[in-house]
């Protein structure tokens, strides 16, 4: 696929002076995902992108602008944080929607908005239905068509298979293809297959620091780093 323009960028960045991130350039339309042992800083780099937390060092960009200089709000709304742990009322899809709009003081979108991102995550259910009945995988997708729905520019999706059943994980891989040609995607994942078969660039973390940053074919067929392809392979981690 065609590179497309800088969307964000991390200069000298690091968190709590333990975690460090090598300078690093994010394009627009690409799905980087970000792979590694627990504890290791991929879930505080998504956070650390849309200024859900701050850096000890270095700078964030958006669009070329320092993060810290723009409206928090606006921001967080056009770098979207779908945490790992799916966050839905016991109640209706419709009345969840309303829920997840009003907390962001925005009024509600038709119910054909609503129907549409519906379909787009293959989650095609009536907006009547109690999301109580709803399994896991289901929910899962739900969850994300909320998201999605509020237009954002760049999706952080922070393991979003990581408790599913192996059909539900299946089908929310589907979904992150397709947002691959609508969203810029930056993704945390344990699943190094999935990375090889969805990312454009992957990046390796290891006690605190970024070892690799490449294309993802690059990485899983020539890694340039011995720590890269011991994990890749499973000879640790």
């Amino acid at each position: 696929m065609g590179r497309g323009s800088i969307l964000l960028e991390g200069r000298g960045l690091a968190f709590a002076g333990q975690i460090h991130y090598p300078n690093f350039q994010i394009f627009e339309d690409e799905v980087t995902f970000l792979v590694g042992e627990s504890g290791t800083g991929k879930s505080t780099l998504l956070r650390l992108l849309n200024a859900t937390r701050n850096p000890s060092e270095g700078l964030v960009f958006y669009r070329g602008k320092n993060i810290l200089e723009e409206e928090a709000v606006f921001l967080r709304r056009r770098l979207l944080l779908v945490s790992q742990s799916v966050y839905l009322f016991d109640t209706g899809i419709r009345q969840n929607y309303r829920a997840f709009y009003e907390y962001r003081e925005l009024p509600p979108p038709s119910e054909r908005v609503m129907e549409e991102f519906l379909s787009l995550c293959c989650a095609p259910f009536s907006l009547d239905r109690d999301c109580t009945t709803l399994s896991g995988g289901e929910r899962q997708r739900v969850y994300l068509a909320i998201h999605l729905s509020l237009l954002p520019e760049v999706l952080l999706l922070d393991e979003p298979t990581s408790a599913l059943d192996p059909i539900s994980t299946l089908k929310i891989e589907d979904l992150m293809e397709e947002l691959k040609s609508r969203y810029t995607v930056i993704i945390v994942t344990h699943n190094m297959q999935q990375a090889a078969r969805i990312a454009d660039k992957t990046a390796f973390f290891l006690l605190g620091e970024i070892v690799e940053y490449d294309d993802t074919l690059v990485m899983f067929n020539k890694p340039s780093d011995k720590r890269t392809e011991e994990y890749i392979t499973g000879r640790f981690g």
